[in-house]
């Protein structure tokens, strides 16, 4: 009688086969995250934020309309507003630039847009 004839001794040797190739496969990738984890740098917890100090915030009133010097000087060529990113204000300072801006625009003392040829 040869092992092909008793089909439970087929289904033994196929479950056994399996769960070798199962816990081999399993075992591969617990090493190659160790291998990696170990090579890679830790990553920061977060980047630090620093304070941002407005260059132009006095008390009070941080803009006016009617000063096209300092308002001009947040201003694009092309006549856009600049972000808060390039110009180095606060929140608060930005807003009411922009404010300012719209007001001095209205006003006819700004440009809306700027026309270059």
């Amino acid at each position: 009688m040869s092992n092909r004839e008793n089909p439970r001794d087929d289904s033994r040797e196929d479950t056994e086969k399996n769960e070798e190739r199962q816990s081999s496969e399993s075992s591969q990738p617990e090493r190659r995250r160790q291998s990696n984890s170990q090579s890679r740098r830790p990553r920061p917890s977060g980047r630090r934020r620093r304070s941002r100090q407005t260059e132009y915030c006095p008390d009070g009133k941080c803009f006016d309309y009617k000063d096209v010097d300092t308002l001009q000087r947040f201003i694009t060529e092309a006549g856009k507003i600049r972000p808060r990113r390039q110009t180095g204000n606060c929140a608060r300072c930005q807003r009411n630039l922009a404010r300012e801006i719209k007001r001095a625009r209205h006003l006819a003392l700004l440009p809306f847009i700027n026309v270059t040829d």
